[in-house]
């Protein structure tokens, strides 16, 4: 766990970046049913979303989805194949200047153990079938990366489970 100041550190370092930060974040599928959370931060506070963090150097892709699972919401999960197509979330403040800029990889994962609860990242967790997402106010191409996640682990998006994964 950080420290305050590494914490204000840290925002300072993500407000008004130099260049695009990586991150990653994870798409869990449980008996047709992908884990979300709901941002306790900003950007986006209160904003359904894939669990998911920066990478930290030297760490992969996948290792840094794992991790930021782990830390956010306890859930332990196997990635299945390599990451799903990028998303790139930019965020501009009032003169137009970048205020965020993010280019996250996503994975697609199976659920092994452990019933997700809220870290301090999540205000909330919950289990949702693809058209209940439809609903719920999310992150920018959120349902692109839920129908791709699926697709890779061959479920039926609305719950049944289709060939073997």
């Amino acid at each position: 766990m950080q420290a305050a100041g590494e914490e204000a550190r840290e925002e300072d370092r993500r407000l008004f970046p130099a260049r695009p930060l990586i991150g990653v974040s994870i798409a869990v599928i449980r008996d047709g049913r992908v884990l979300l959370a709901a941002r306790a931060n900003e950007p986006m506070r209160g904003v359904w979303t894939l669990p998911g963090g920066l990478v930290e150097a030297g760490e992969s892709l996948a290792a840094g989805a794992l991790r930021e699972l782990r830390e956010e919401v306890g859930v332990q999960a196997e990635v299945v194949g390599p990451s799903l197509t990028p998303t790139e979330i930019i965020l501009r403040d009032e003169a137009d200047r970048i205020r965020h800029h993010y280019v996250i990889h996503p994975h697609a994962a199976l659920w092994r153990a452990v019933e997700p609860a809220p870290g301090p990242e999540a205000l909330a967790v919950r289990w949702a079938r693809l058209d209940e997402v439809a609903g719920l106010s999310t992150t920018p191409g959120l349902i692109d990366t839920l129908r791709e996640a699926f697709s890779r682990l061959g479920q039926v998006a609305e719950g049944s489970a289709e060939g073997s994964v």
